[in-house]
């Protein structure tokens, strides 16, 4: 092994001193860093003939640096993951807060309503009361319409108390998706 390593690196070396002779009029850059570690090589190549050792720590510093390189892309890497998943929570989180302004706002619209009818039940209670004192002063009504009106006045009350009940409920739950 140890033998065949240096054979290797001269081979390769000599290989690339030929074909290095061939003289070019442009310049290119490179952009990998591997590319740049295998044109250091190819200069120190062409200065002088490297020993074994010499070339077996060059090559020891081009991996080193690409391994650096590596960690780096995947520290990169890494850093936009967290980002990434760190925007869709953030995306979540603002999903989250339009469905619950829209519950709110429909306990609230839902509130106001049963107000409403709270409203118009009692304006009704109040008509009926009124026909029926209106009808025993005029003495117009029997004792049995009389215990029907009545009957129909607490219907009236108990649909009032429920709507009422209604209403509270409500109230509560607006309030708890308030806070």
């Amino acid at each position: 092994m140890n033998t065949k390593l240096p054979l290797t690196l001269v081979l390769l070396l000599s290989g690339c001193l030929l074909s290095a002779q061939v003289v070019k009029d442009t310049v290119s850059k490179p952009v990998d860093s591997v590319d740049l570690k295998e044109i250091e090589l190819q200069k120190v190549a062409k200065e002088k003939t490297l020993t074994p050792v010499e070339a077996a720590a060059i090559k020891k510093a081009a991996d080193q640096k690409q391994k650096e390189a590596e960690k780096m892309k995947a520290a990169a890497e890494k850093e936009a993951k967290k980002l990434e998943k760190e925007q869709r929570k953030l995306e979540k989180e603002q999903k989250r807060f339009e469905k619950e302004q829209k519950r709110i706002a429909s306990a609230e619209k839902s509130l106001i309503k049963s107000k409403e009818k709270l409203v118009k039940e009692r304006k009704r209670l109040e008509k009926m009361q009124s026909k029926l004192e209106k009808n025993k002063r005029k003495g117009k009504i029997s004792e049995i319409d009389i215990e029907k009106e009545n009957i129909k006045i607490s219907k009236q009350q108990i649909k009032i108390k429920e709507i009422q009940e209604d209403i509270d409920k409500t109230e509560k739950k607006v309030n708890k998706l308030r806070n």
